[in-house]
């Protein structure tokens, strides 16, 4: 059809004008003809289902009911006044309240004619009211039954207060569909549409709003779903298919000395099956003559660093540099001692850069990068600096790629004349629905098993009036020589919560624990880095067995010695949160124990949190629990959760609807890169819409 047509300004849909249209765009962002069809029902509602006023429950949504008027009066109140109908069935009677349009109203209501009324019920000195119900005729609303399932469309209350009901939307709907007459341009090919037994586009954008069954309600839903999704997943694989056309990669053809004599002779455990699975895809992506591209999650202690180390080494050997990238000093710092432990056998020469770097060691740096005779720099921010230069930087490492901004990133791909290969890392298990959706351009790997012989840390939930025997189990622990973390959510008191102060906690501890037969660390965001920074140290150094914290430990810490994490109002935690605390703990060969403390006030998902923890020690399990506690624009963030602002999928609830268009979309593009195949047409044309539009749905036409 007349793509024109679609991008028409609401105001000239009969029935709309200027008033509604203007509300129509700011309440719910319809602008044009194209944005309604696209305003799709949250939920349907079965009109051949009705109530007796008897069955009411106070605050029901969505009743239908069957019954007469017998009495309309106005009754006057403190501003104004309302118009309230005595409404009645055969088991009771109820009240039906107007506070605007109330002339019109009693002028067109009859007296002891069968009207079905349908809104929302309130319960209010002992009897039932509908405000503002939606009312027809008995005899009118049995003609249009055709249409089993009511559609309900999302509202707001200013548009349901100006009298744009669901009944009006519905009917401006209707109208549309007869200015369009129906007709809608199929985006999808024939083929699929055939091995999926989808129904057209037209016959599911009518079902979506005007169904006639259960059945073709499902089908509709299926086919818009399956479309969205499948074009979301296209642009992502477009996207990684042009990265690697475009962007070209050094080629490490070379498995050389560094790497062999290190697998052979000193690598200090056996691989899991995983590291090695992972450490084969890297070296495949670095020799394909394509720019490397990859993300590597793997959970607190899979062992990321030793796969981080042996790619850095596969560069050497191929006669480049290679520099790992992480958030904080202290990280970076534990970065550097681990791959010097690592490296003692190897004729490697590994420094550090960060912001506390002297100058005088900063120049000899400098010097030594560019001259070649450094082949592993790690480091924090201070590695982006434009002075920083290298001879041939290789490959580029980013630890915790998510406390990194796109355009930081971004500055190492300039540190040579081809962008080195990148590989970002990340602890922080992602669902794997989400990584296709927010990750599906990068090439993706997963450690999913950790390193044979490691203790579960034993997780426990205890309540608040708990405490002394907590307190109780640290002495034990400290006395057997071990640390121990307490992480609080808060940092200033809160009249609005009822949490504790990290302050607070830090005084009882000290009570509890006195000096100077116990050292107290304190650690927590407000304060300057370099005061935390030497707290930190202490710590780690093993100069005090406590460290009291906000969640700044959350991401970096490794203290071997570190057996206890006492998470204090657990319930105020994200679930991510709550693991990424945990793996904090149960670095060294002693049993290790994670106890979370709440208050006996707990809402059903603090519940479900707090079991998950206790049950699973699985990343990814307890990430696939948080996405559907949380949702994915909440899981990850605002500024990452743009291409999940989606109409009518849901990327939980249709997993394997995502995974199908996926396969698809993988499939027509192995087979058809270009999309130039004539049977591919709808699908090119689509494609360039969405594309050009930035929006998967701009492309009706």
């Amino acid at each position: 059809m007349n793509s024109n047509l679609l991008q028409t300004p609401i105001d000239y849909l009969k029935g709309v004008g200027p008033a509604r249209a203007e509300l129509l765009r700011k309440e719910i962002g319809i602008h044009t003809y194209q944005d309604l069809i696209n305003f799709f029902p949250n939920r349907y509602l079965d009109k051949t289902k009705y109530y007796k006023i008897s069955q009411l429950q106070q605050n029901s949504a969505d009743i239908q009911i069957i019954g007469k008027i017998i009495n309309i009066k106005t009754v006057e109140q403190k501003r104004g006044s309302r118009l309230v109908a005595e409404f009645i069935d055969d088991t009771g009677k109820m009240e039906l309240v107007w506070f605007r349009g109330q002339k019109w109203i009693r002028e067109s209501l009859k007296i002891n004619t069968p009207y079905v009324i349908f809104g929302k019920t309130n319960w209010f000195n002992g009897v039932f009211s509908m405000p503002h119900p939606e009312i027809e005729l008995l005899e009118e609303h049995e003609k249009n039954l055709r249409i089993a399932m009511q559609p309900i469309y999302p509202s707001t209350e200013k548009l349901a207060r100006s009298g744009i009901t669901n009944r009006v939307i519905t009917k401006i709907m209707q109208q549309l569909f007869l200015e369009t007459k129906g007709k809608f341009y199929d985006t999808l090919n024939d083929d699929l549409r055939g091995e999926l037994k989808l129904i057209s586009r037209a016959e599911a954008l009518f079902n979506v709003h005007f169904p006639t069954s259960q059945e073709l309600l499902a089908r509709a839903q299926f086919r818009l779903k399956f479309e969205e999704l499948f074009y979301v997943q296209l642009q992502l694989l477009v996207k990684n298919m042009l990265h690697k056309k475009r962007i070209k990669g050094f080629i490490f053809d070379q498995i050389g000395e560094n790497f062999g004599e290190f697998y052979n002779q000193y690598l200090p455990f056996e691989l899991t099956g995983a590291q090695k699975r992972v450490i084969k895809e890297i070296r495949s992506d670095m020799g394909s003559g394509a720019q490397m591209n990859r993300l590597l999650q793997g959970d607190v202690g899979s062992g990321k660093t030793i796969v981080a180390l042996m790619s850095m080494l596969i560069a050497l050997d191929n006669d480049f540099q290679a520099c790992l990238m992480a958030p904080t000093e202290i990280l970076s710092v534990q970065h550097y001692h681990g791959l010097i432990e690592l490296c003692k056998e190897l004729n490697t020469s590994i420094f550090l850069l960060t912001g506390s770097t002297k100058a005088s060691k900063r120049r000899e740096i400098h010097e030594k990068l560019e001259n070649g005779e450094i082949n592993i720099l790690i480091g924090t921010h201070a590695l982006l600096e434009d002075k920083v230069k290298f001879k041939n930087l290789g490959l580029a490492i980013i630890d915790e790629q998510h406390r990194f901004g796109v355009a930081q990133r971004a500055k190492l791909w300039q540190k040579n004349h081809l962008p080195p290969h990148v590989l970002v890392m990340t602890a922080t298990p992602i669902p794997r629905t989400l990584a296709m959706s927010l990750y599906g351009d990068l090439d993706v790997s997963v450690i999913d098993e950790l390193p044979p012989g490691r203790q579960e840390i034993k997780t426990v939930h205890r309540y608040d009036s708990n405490r002394l025997k907590v307190f109780r189990f640290i002495r034990d622990e400290i006395a057997k020589g071990r640390q121990v973390y307490v992480v609080y959510p808060l940092i200033q008191e809160s009249e609005k919560m009822d949490y504790k102060d990290l302050m607070d906690g830090y005084e009882s501890i000290a009570r509890e624990f006195p000096m100077p037969e116990f050292q107290i660390s304190i650690v927590h965001g407000q304060m300057k880095p370099a005061d935390k920074e030497f707290e930190m140290n202490r710590f780690v150094q093993g100069e005090t067995q406590i460290m009291v914290a906000t969640t700044v430990i959350e991401v970096g810490v490794n203290v071997p010695n570190a057996s206890v994490m006492i998470i204090e109002s657990a319930e105020r935690f994200g679930l991510s949160q709550l693991h990424q605390l945990r793996g904090r703990v149960g670095r060294g060969a002693e049993q290790s124990y994670c106890i979370l403390m709440t208050s006996h006030k707990l809402s059903e998902d603090a519940k479900t949190r707090l079991q998950t923890m206790t049950t699973s020690s699985d990343g990814f399990e307890i990430a696939e629990v948080d996405l559907k506690l949380r949702g994915p624009g909440d899981l990850m963030g605002t500024q990452q959760s743009g291409v999940l602002v989606l109409k009518i999928a849901d990327i939980i609830k249709d997993n394997q609807i995502l995974q199908t268009a996926r396969y698809y979309a993988k499939q027509i593009l192995t087979e058809d890169p270009d999309l130039k195949l004539e049977k591919n047409k709808a699908i090119r044309y689509t494609y360039a819409q969405v594309a050009k539009h930035k929006n998967i749905w701009n492309y009706i036409s």
